[in-house]
């Protein structure tokens, strides 16, 4: 297991002493330094003003660019809206887009598994949190194979190259310019930089502890994802993290329109601009067909657990007969779209495309139907 072993059940590993000092140092003097300048000096309101831009900006150039840009490639962006990503994202102190994203594909690949994933929450909150980046676990180290199309994208490439350069201008030099300019150089740097930093580290490593640990499951439960909606609001989305977990492919985290996901709207904003296009979305019967999956799990499970069994559980039985037929229709309808559009010629498309349209919405229908029912019948059973 390289330098770490094994002792008594636990693994220990040699400690990275270069973050621990960054993330240590940097978080004595959020809470001591940063509160005792506020009350002997006080803060002016262009530095409140920057603290606050920053947060948000350090937000959407990781939850919209290192992730859902880079990560996951859920959309194609303008070249001008990756270098702002870009920047803003490598502010954040939290890696290069391609150690982040590197790190990040093999979580989604062996979410759980306390050998490979890099942040399981298998092995704790602390862990999770930020345990992992203080000690150098095999399970941490970068693997660049994951990433060979990053490598080749000539922004994350630079920022890459130039990432702590860009670390010291944008949390170092700007603040305090910044600072000179508005009249408190000290106070711009400790609110606009070191609050700022340490605000948005923790509320980016919720999304690997608390969204491992609490809220609901929706979709799936073969991971440990939940969907929160506070740690969604902190997080800018992200906080939907079961949906996103089980289809990471789709640019939204919080797929209702009232869901909030700042990262959602962002990149929406963006694509009404021309900055963003192909922006990659589930199929909806995808999303439903997950859902009911965890219906008819739940209700298998209230079913064993109650006296009441016989006729609910022969219901029961029969709305997945009928789950799996739509299902079987679905599957038989996608074949077919592959098949007509190999096959047809350009004139007879327009009609075929138009009825497949209405079949697909048809099935959709009848699962929303169902997911009612379901509803309906497990309420009753208890």
């Amino acid at each position: 297991m390289s330098e770490s072993v094994q002792q008594r059940g636990k693994e220990i590993a040699p400690i990275n002493w270069s973050v621990t000092a960054v993330l240590g140092l940097t978080f004595i003097a959020a809470v001591t330094i940063v509160p005792w300048y506020g009350i002997v000096h006080g803060y002016n309101g262009w530095s409140w003003l920057f603290f606050a831009v920053f947060l948000v900006l350090n937000g959407i150039g990781i939850g919209s660019g290192y992730h859902r840009l880079w990560s996951h490639r859920t959309y194609d962006a303008h070249p001008a809206l990756k270098w702002f990503l870009a920047v803003v994202g490598g502010m954040s102190l939290q890696n290069s887009i391609i150690v982040w994203s590197a790190r990040h594909r093999v979580h989604h690949r062996d979410v759980d598994d306390n050998d490979k994933d890099p942040y399981s929450i298998g092995r704790g909150f602390w862990f999770a949190h930020i345990g992992w980046m203080l000690k150098d676990y095999p399970s941490g180290d970068v693997d660049l194979s994951v990433v060979r199309d990053l490598e080749k994208d000539p922004v994350a490439a630079w920022q890459h190259r130039w990432y702590w350069t860009l670390v010291w201008v944008t949390n170092a030099a700007v603040p305090l310019l910044l600072g000179w300019l508005t009249g408190d150089m000290l106070g711009m740097f400790l609110l606009a930089g070191v609050a700022r930093l340490v605000l948005n580290h923790h509320v980016t490593f919720f999304i690997n502890s608390l969204a491992h640990m609490w809220g609901r499951q929706p979709y799936t439960d073969e991971n440990s994802a939940r969907d929160q909606h506070f740690l969604a609001l902190i997080t800018y989305g992200e906080g939907y993290h079961n949906y996103h977990h089980m289809l990471q492919a789709d640019y939204r985290c919080g797929i209702r329109w009232w869901h909030l996901d700042i990262n959602k709207w962002f990149i929406s904003t963006c694509a009404l601009l021309g900055l963003v296009k192909n922006r990659k979305r589930a199929p909806m019967f995808k999303v439903l067909r997950a859902r009911i999956n965890m219906d008819f799990k739940r209700a298998r499970q209230k079913l064993e657990a109650s006296p009441r069994g016989g006729n609910w559980k022969n219901l029961l039985e029969a709305e997945y007969a009928q789950f799996a037929e739509t299902v079987r229709e679905w599957q038989q309808l996608q074949m077919e779209r592959v098949q007509q559009g190999r096959q047809m010629l350009a004139d007879r498309i327009g009609a075929e495309t138009a009825s497949l349209a209405g079949r697909y919405r048809d099935l959709e229908k009848s699962l929303k139907l169902q997911h009612k029912r379901l509803a309906l019948l497990t309420a009753q059973v208890m």
